[in-house]
Parts: structure tokens; sequence; C-alpha cells
């Protein structure tokens, strides 16, 4: 009798264990693949996203993160390390850099793309009401904001007569937008004269030049890159009281001057619905690509403040967000 209940518990913990390993092994992957490194300003976002759609990390869903630092060259390398690890969904970040590395590594896995300027003519999606094949996200516009964010930069600081645009030059959007914010320039009749960062070191190297230069304020290119140092930019403005714009409300809340820009927080937590959405059985295919309709203005009164500077009237009654 004892013989048979051992055999009986014995057949049943194997049978339990059976089912948790088909448990484990049903459970979805979803493959992160960023350009920068890891970053709560969007992943707690995106979370947020997929547990809308049903997903919770570590309850029924697993998330693989491939992050390139900075170092785009790794990024096909990464890619195809979570193709290899066989996702169900890759999303990624950082512009059209690291779709284009998904898009190359997989023509079946579906990817969710976010912060892509230009999808259409970076040649990820057909269209963005049908984008067709695998690939489908969000757009930020943020390349195309960023002659009006010199524009708001100028007409904050006047009397600024050379205004230095801090770039990376490992992102494929830089040259175009170089050309964009010096045209933006000449209209406005100031100087814009170019500073390249592609390393934690080099900005550093960046800010002592802007000072050789006298310039009078500083536009930093919307780059996924500056983003994961931007209490080291906010820094640097705040030693060398250098007024700066930004893409995002974060480097205001951090403590930069001015920003305008989409929601980053919006985005990711879309991106993070079409992924669940994508889980559930949607196809990328039938889920149009979005463009942000709203964009926050955020002024920094006491930086403002701080830099000896008054906020003309025009941009207070225009700001979506005032940090006193």
């Amino acid at each position: 009798m004892r013989r048979r209940e051992l055999l009986l518990v014995l057949g049943g913990a194997m049978t339990a264990a059976r089912a948790l390993r088909a448990q484990q092994k049903a459970m979805p992957v979803i493959g992160f693949l960023g350009t920068g490194s890891a970053n709560a300003l969007l992943l707690a976002p995106f979370r947020q996203g997929l547990s809308e759609a049903g997903y919770v990390e570590g309850q029924n869903l697993a998330i693989e993160y491939r992050w390139a630092e900075g170092h785009y060259d790794r990024l096909p390398a990464l890619a195809a390390a979570l193709v290899g690890r066989k996702v169900d969904v890759i999303a990624t970040t950082g512009g059209s850099v690291s779709a284009l590395a998904a898009k190359s590594a997989t023509p079946t896995i579906p990817i969710v793309f976010a912060g892509v300027s230009d999808p259409v003519g970076d040649g990820l999606v057909a269209s963005l009401a049908r984008p067709g094949n695998n690939l489908t996200g969000f757009s930020l516009l943020n390349v195309e904001l960023t002659p009006k964010r010199l524009e708001l930069l100028s007409e904050m600081v006047p009397q600024a007569r050379v205004i230095a645009f801090l770039v990376n030059p490992n992102s494929p959007q830089t040259e175009g937008v170089i050309r964009d914010v010096q045209e933006a320039g000449r209209a406005k009749g100031v100087q814009v004269d170019i500073l390249k960062a592609g390393t934690e070191s080099e900005i550093e190297a960046a800010f002592a030049t802007l000072v050789q230069l006298q310039a009078g304020a500083l536009v930093v290119q919307a780059d996924s890159f500056f983003g994961s140092r931007r209490e080291q930019l906010v820094a640097l403005t705040s030693r060398h009281a250098v007024p700066a714009v930004y893409s995002l409300r974060e480097y205001t809340a951090a403590g930069a001057l001015i920003s305008y820009g989409p929601s980053l927080a919006a985005v990711f937590r879309q991106a993070g619905i079409y992924a669940g959405r994508i889980l559930n059985g949607a196809k990328p295919a039938d889920l149009p690509v979005q463009q942000p309709t709203t964009f926050e203005l955020v002024v920094n009164l006491k930086t403002a403040k701080a830099l000896g500077l008054t906020v003309p009237p025009s941009i207070l009654s225009r700001a979506d967000e005032v940090i006193e």
C-alpha cells in the first residue's frame, strides 16, 4: 500500500514538473534592443503598456535586454542574438539604426520600434497607415523639431549671436539635422557652431570647446546616447552657466533650462501596448505607425534665475509645464 502511494506521489510530481516546464516554455519572450544603456525612463512606461495588454514581466512574460552602449556597430550582432534566442517580439529604441538592425536580422519576427523619425524614408515601412511586413511602431518627430528648439532658445536668449549644436557623430541622422539647424540659424541671424561627442569623455571635451567658442547658448541633439548621459549634460550646462534646450521634459526636470518635444513616457507606453497586442495575435502589418500629436514645452524657472535670464511672457504663455 505504501509502495503504491509512493508511486502515485512520484507520478504526480513528475506530471507537475512536466506541466511547469511546458508553462515556462510557453511563456512569451520580448527582445528589447537599445542603442544606449538601460534607461528607466524608457522601460517603466514600456512595462506599463505591456501590463495594460495583460503581460507582466516575470509573471507571464520574459524580456531579454540587449544594449549597444552607444556603439551602433554592435547592433547587428545584438539583433542576431535576439533572433537566435527565438524571441516572440523585438522592441527597439534609439532611432532607425536599431530598427534597421532588427529588420535585417529577421523578416518574420514582429518588430515594434519607438523613436524613429522617418520610418517610411528610412525604409522600415511601406506607409504609416499600412506598414506591411513585420514592422510597426511610433515616431517621435524629434529630428523635425530640432530647428524649432533653436528658435525657442534664440527667443529665450536673444543676445546670443553664437549658438553651439551638440551632436552625436555616430548617429545616421546627424548629417541631415546639422543642415536643418544651420539653416534655421541663418534665418534667425545667429551662427551655429557644431560640437561632436559620441563618448562620455568627448562630451567633456565638447564643453571645453564650447567655452573657447564663447557660445551664448546650446542646442543638444535628440539622441539616445545623450539621453543616457542626461545627468552629465545637465551638470555641465549648469557648471558652465550655458542656457541649453533639449528634446524631452526629463532633461528640464533634471535641471535643464528648457525642453520641447513629445512625451517619451507616452510613446513607450504605447509601444508596450503594441507589443502586448502582437503577443495576443495582432499582426504588425495591421497596426498603423503612429506619430505624436501633442508636444511638451517645459521651462525651468529656477534654472533661468540661476542663469540670470528672464523668461519671455511669449514662452511662459505657451509652456505646458513650468518648474519652479
